[in-house]
């Protein structure tokens, strides 16, 4: 019978390569022995990671790519923040002394601004007129001019039509301006007392963006990448520690903690010093945000503070206690621009289905925009974030756009996107609540939107014709018949926010599953 030569046979090149020779030693054959087991152990490894990354890879086709779009200071990283709490409430809470750095930066940027604004206004005077009197000068010599539509410029944009420039405040060195701001000494005494707290704006910037910045973003902006959480604490710490002597040790500031059994402040020097700043300039503080000046300016414009500045100064006794920890409501609206991209991963349960959702939250500046297009090739949802009370602000990169405007061009080049042609849409008609203020304030839309005309100054009309203007750009893009789920939205408000956020999960997720063909 004729036998068939075996696969390791003598004739093998293979196997007179792996052959060990005669002449092999006992410690020659060990050595090569081991060689071989740790040949065997990577080849095993190897093989053990590429069957991790196949199970990987099929798993994250059943995942879901949601992508919160919009400019800046729209309150993507608010959403993003109520997707945390009601999917990944644990690692909200990981991270809440981090915000403490945020709402100090917040609070002390806001009374710097007060004090900037005020000494351009020349409120300095050396006179001896009383306090009083000035102010009540000061109410009068500032209260808001009514609208007229001769003093608008008659310019339109491409989108909608806006003034292309903000109605400017009149100067201190214009002829209706020729008096200056006779603010009393008392303000030169807060800016002077208020000044240490103030010079810590710089430091707290660089705690939160490590340094770095970006161009052709505005001037001014702070920025931070995914991770500044731990970051600015690692940083806190290793200042604490290069600080500490070695025989010292290091005193704990110990706290109640609300919904967590960890109850230790976090050591950071600067945050410690600026917590003990702000609890010794307390009374000025308060004093500084209720001075008649300063509410003469707000109301007349002349002092345009950020959104959330209103929210901490009311509240400054609390956020300048001893052993302040930030509230979710404070974490809600603190105040922090977005570098980069931002992945999120939360495990939502949907119907008995739990799905791994991926949340990227991303930098809405203009110069940031292009770093949006990579990402986009699975993409599963967009829910695109509009400021509609943005009427009467402009780009700080570019003080001649219209943020409406902006906004609206920006969500035709998402509409318009091949990539992004069979995304799920949802559009966030954010900061409602705002808007109302503004309206019952008596400031008027048409001032600042041409195109508007004489339709009433009042909530629902101002809404629809907003979001006729959206829908118009999403019928113009909408080769696919694409349905566009609108919602009318205060990201602060977490009981209502959270609502729609269970409803958008459940028309993502089902717009998921067709595309999926699952049903």
């Amino acid at each position: 019978m004729m036998r068939t030569s075996s696969i390791r046979s003598q004739d093998d090149p293979l196997s007179l390569a792996i052959r060990p020779p005669p002449e092999e030693s006992d410690t020659d054959r060990h050595i090569r022995l081991q060689h071989e087991a740790e040949a065997r152990r990577i080849s095993e490894q190897i093989d053990e990671e590429l069957r991790f990354e196949r199970e990987k890879l099929k798993k994250s086709k059943s995942d879901v790519k949601l992508f919160l779009l919009g400019q800046a200071e729209s309150s993507k990283s608010t959403l993003q923040k109520q997707f945390q709490l009601m999917y990944s409430p644990a690692s909200l809470e990981s991270e809440r002394m981090s915000w403490r750095t945020v709402v100090y930066f917040n609070v002390v940027r806001s009374i710097k601004k007060i004090l900037t604004t005020l000494e351009a206004w020349d409120d300095i005077d050396d006179g001896s007129d009383s306090q009083s009197t000035l102010e009540r000068q000061e109410l009068g010599d500032y209260l808001p001019p009514r609208a007229s539509s001769s003093a608008t410029p008659s310019i339109h944009s491409s989108q909608i039509g806006v003034a292309l420039s903000p109605p400017s405040p009149t100067s201190p060195t214009s002829p209706t301006a020729s008096s200056p701001i006779r603010g009393s000494t008392a303000i030169s005494d807060l800016r002077r007392r208020l000044l240490p707290l103030t010079n810590t704006e710089p430091q707290l910037a660089d705690r939160l963006s490590g340094g770095v910045s970006v161009s052709g973003s505005g001037k001014g902006e702070v920025y931070v990448r995914s991770g500044w959480q731990a970051r600015t604490i690692q940083k806190g710490q290793k200042l604490l520690r290069r600080q500490q002597k070695p025989s010292s040790p290091v005193d704990e500031l110990t706290i109640e903690r609300p919904g967590t059994a960890l109850s230790v402040i976090d050591a950071d020097p600067l945050v410690d010093d600026v917590a003990r700043m702000l609890g010794q300039s307390r009374e000025d503080i308060r004093t500084l945000w209720e001075n008649q000046i300063v509410r003469a300016l707000m109301t007349s414009r002349k002092l345009q503070l950020d959104e959330w500045s209103e929210f901490f100064l009311n509240d400054i006794s609390r956020i300048s206690a001893r052993n302040y920890v930030p509230s979710t409501d404070d974490i809600l609206h603190a105040r922090i621009q977005t570098m980069g991209v931002a992945e999120h991963i939360f495990d939502v349960d949907i119907h008995g289905k739990t799905v791994t959702w991926h949340l990227f939250d991303v930098g809405g500046a203009g110069g940031q925009r292009h770093s949006w297009v990579p990402y986009f090739d699975d993409a599963n949802a967009i829910i695109f974030v509009s400021p509609i009370s943005a009427f009467d602000q402009y780009l700080e990169e570019d003080p001649r756009t219209n943020r409406i405007d902006d906004s609206l061009q920006l969500f035709t080049q998402i509409c318009s996107n091949q990539l992004l042609k069979r995304v799920h849409l949802v559009l966030f008609l954010n900061k409602t609540d705002i808007l109302r203020k503004k309206l019952e304030r008596g400031l008027s839309v048409s001032k600042y939107i041409l195109s508007y005309g004489d339709r009433p100054n009042e909530y629902e009309s101002v809404v629809q014709y907003f979001r006729a203007h959206f829908l118009q750009v999403h019928r113009r893009n909408n080769e696919n018949r694409r349905v566009l789920y609108t919602h009318l939205t205060n990201v602060v408000d977490t009981k209502a926010t959270q609502s729609i956020i269970g409803n958008v999960r459940d028309s993502i997720f089902r717009g998921y599953l067709q595309s999926a063909a699952l049903v």
